[in-house]
């Protein structure tokens, strides 16, 4: 029997689906549904490999562990990861087809609706439910008739929608009013409830607006969903950063200063930093952020030359080599583990219009960019035994690339089970460099790479910091359980089956 369909769609982006989904995913998993989270089209560089080495969207890989499954390339499988304005990369079952600019891509879409459809059809026969989310707004008129992630996607599947609105920006009885509006008649037909997310108060005080959304738009209020504190699960873009501090001046404890890259990629990787007591992380855009920062992180990018070039024109890449050589330490992770060393060489065009560029040279290394992407879970060691690395010498460490560039360095301080280079350091071991995202998620590494480096800059650092995405996918779930129309919900479900 063909499993059934749930689908999640927002008023606009940014509005919970994500979380939303995850939450659903894990409530059903808990009663017994074998089920499964499926986005069509997702745009971030926010990304996870699965087990077989294809690239997903973060939020699906979570999704999926909220559903007791292994994430899979059928969750997800079209992916954008945007390299420039109006050009991305598109990712089609996991591995890269091409990169083409927006409007380019709007005539693919015809061709990569099949794969959509096809990879939906082999999740529904697999799984007893399918929730599906979709992407920013089913009521963007100008881009409905190309539409792949929302309407389309309900309609091929005659999936029950529910419609999130986020009421912490204001405007939420508008904004679902006239999204419901905006829609044809058959697609407004699939819309069977209303979800109003991110409560800063009390239900309560909704009505008479709750009664009058019903009349208005002849669906039912399906759930006020409260705002959830401190879950600590990946978010899928960028524009969470927003909400990220950024707050100036010296503190107790550990001041770490992450740079937010124009295309910045897996910024989750700091998220296990974030969860420390003695630790503030600080994402910064100007050299000014540098100030009080006991460690000056590089992220990821989808562009290294074109963000290189950003950190140049900000004057954060003097800025940077200034702090360096007065003694504060410097982490890059992937595209910034290649923005530290020296040649950065692109003949292809894999990724930018320029063949070379110089990084800050600050390691001895250099990358040379190929076609092949290098995506893959890797399990490897560090090697350093010095600075920021002291006493760490044959740690293990896990984690996941996703890499185009490959890099011979001199300095090695990390390196796979395979003997690849994963990482190097300079002399002193005061600035390093590693390929593998998700670094800080190893507990051991990152408490002894704290201690090493609130060591080095006289502060405090007590451990702390216990992940526990489990517990927070649970929480998330009773929040739910307890505030969404459940018997509403599951008649939805049940009828389908």
């Amino acid at each position: 029997m063909v499993g059934a369909v749930l689908m999640v769609q927002g008023t606009a982006s940014s509005a919970g689906k994500s979380l939303m989904v995850a939450g659903l995913c894990r409530l059903f998993a808990d009663e017994g549904y074998r089920v499964a989270p499926f986005k069509s089209q997702n745009m971030s560089n926010n990304a996870a490999v699965t087990d077989e080495g294809h690239e997903i969207g973060r939020a699906q890989a979570m999704q999926a562990f909220a559903a007791r499954q292994t994430p899979h390339v059928d969750m997800n499988p079209i992916l954008l990861k945007p390299e420039a304005d109006h050009r991305s990369q598109v990712v089609v079952m996991g591995r890269p087809l091409d990169t083409v600019p927006a409007a380019a891509y709007q005539s693919m879409k015809d061709v990569l609706w099949g794969e959509v459809t096809a990879a939906l059809g082999r999740l529904r026969a697999a799984n007893d439910l399918v929730i599906i989310e979709g992407a920013g707004s089913p009521a963007e008129i100008n881009l409905k008739a190309r539409d792949i992630a929302n309407m389309r996607v309900a309609l091929h599947a005659n999936a029950p929608v529910l419609l999130v609105g986020d009421i912490d920006r204001g405007g939420v009885f508008a904004h679902l009013h006239g999204t419901c509006a905006l829609l044809d008649p058959p697609e407004k037909a699939l819309v069977k409830g209303l979800v109003i997310n991110k409560l800063r108060g009390d239900p309560a005080l909704l009505e008479p607006g709750l009664t009058m959304i019903e009349e208005l738009t002849g669906v039912p209020v399906a759930g006020v969903v409260p705002w959830v504190r401190g879950l600590n699960l990946p978010e899928e873009d960028s524009v969470a950063l927003d909400r990220r501090s950024d707050e100036r001046g010296p503190s107790p404890g550990l001041v770490v200063a992450v740079v937010r890259l124009p295309r910045i990629a897996n910024f989750d990787d700091f998220d296990p930093l974030e969860a420390e007591d003695d630790v503030r992380v600080r994402y910064i855009d100007s050299a000014s952020g540098v100030e009080h920062a006991d460690l000056v992180i590089l992220p990821g990018t989808k562009a290294t030359i074109a963000d290189l070039a950003w950190l140049r024109e900000r004057g954060l890449a003097e800025g940077i080599t200034r702090a360096a050589a007065a003694g504060v330490p410097v982490l890059g992770i992937c595209g910034g583990f290649q923005v530290l060393g020296g040649a950065i060489r692109d003949p292809l065009g894999v990724e930018s219009d320029a063949a070379e560029a110089t990084g800050l040279a600050l390691i001895d290394a250099g990358t040379v960019f190929h076609r092949d992407k290098h995506t893959t879970q890797t399990a490897g060691r560090v090697t350093g035994n010095a600075g920021l690395l002291a006493g760490m010498g044959g740690m293990a460490v896990r984690g996941y690339e996703i890499h185009a560039g490959v890099s011979h360095a001199a300095g090695v301080a990390f390196e796979g089970e395979d003997g690849r280079v994963l990482g190097a350091a300079n002399a002193n071991g005061m600035v390093v460099g590693c390929y593998l995202h998700g670094l800080f998620a190893n507990q051991a590494f990152r408490q002894a790479f704290l201690a090493n480096l609130a060591g080095l800059r006289g502060k405090r650092y007590a451990p702390s910091a216990r992940l526990d995405h489990e517990a927070s996918l649970d929480r998330l779930a009773d929040v739910l359980r307890s505030s969404l129309d459940l018997p509403l919900i599951r008649g939805l479900i049940e009828g389908q089956r």
